[in-house]
């Protein structure tokens, strides 16, 4: 675990941004069991953490991706973080709707590109990747290059692995699951015997709990 991924697990603990329940799962919307919560929305109301947030995660643009055109942001959990990015760089920002809206011009993508622009994608979660990747693909459809995302955190799901690995999408994220729970076991947050828990959740999300 990196010094990022530490403070940034820390960050997301303390703000409540990840919540752990190993003994109440949540439910998500696709109806699956989780021992875990995360709403990196919460970032944007704690100044400190959110400027913090940003910094890492421009340092980590400007580590990973030379000459950015673009700052894309994902709707619409990434579209404040993504702005306050292109806006620390002095980059144009975008947001990229989840499909095309159904009036007006029918746009996916909401502000000004041009194509062959160098977009870096900017995601708060990365989950199956599916939607991320999605927002990425509307992007080279548009006749952008993208060179890359960057995102708050990763449950480290396989699937996601595999997905971006079968891509020419480098992925970078500030924080992931694994970083999250050695954290939460250091900070008392949960105990030893509920990691084994959390550990075999990671690995087969779509049949824990039942």
């Amino acid at each position: 675990m990196n010094t990022t991924e530490k403070k940034v697990a820390e960050a997301l603990l303390q703000i409540k941004a990840v919540m752990l329940r190993p003994d109440e799962p949540f439910t998500f919307a696709s109806g699956w069991k989780s021992p875990i919560y995360c709403d990196n929305r919460k970032i944007l109301s704690y100044p400190g953490i959110r400027s913090m947030v940003c910094d890492c995660m421009v340092e980590t643009v400007n580590e990973h991706f030379k000459d950015v055109d673009l700052i894309a942001g994902v709707a619409t959990g990434a579209i404040a973080m993504g702005a306050l990015v292109a806006d620390r760089m002095n980059k144009p920002f975008v947001y990229i709707r989840p499909k095309p809206k159904d009036h007006g011009t029918g746009s996916q993508i909401e502000g000004v590109w041009h194509k062959g622009d160098k977009v870096v994608v900017i995601e708060d979660l990365i989950s199956t990747g599916m939607s991320s990747l999605a927002a990425s693909k509307a992007m080279s459809d548009a006749g952008c290059l993208v060179d890359g995302m960057v995102a708050v955190f990763s449950y480290n799901f396989p699937t996601a692995r595999r997905a971006f690995e079968n891509t020419s999408i480098e992925l970078h994220t500030l924080s992931n699951y694994d970083a999250l729970l050695e954290t939460a076991v250091e900070q008392n947050v949960v105990s030893m015997e509920d990691l084994e828990t959390l550990r075999e959740w990671r690995f087969s999300p779509e049949t824990w709990g039942r």
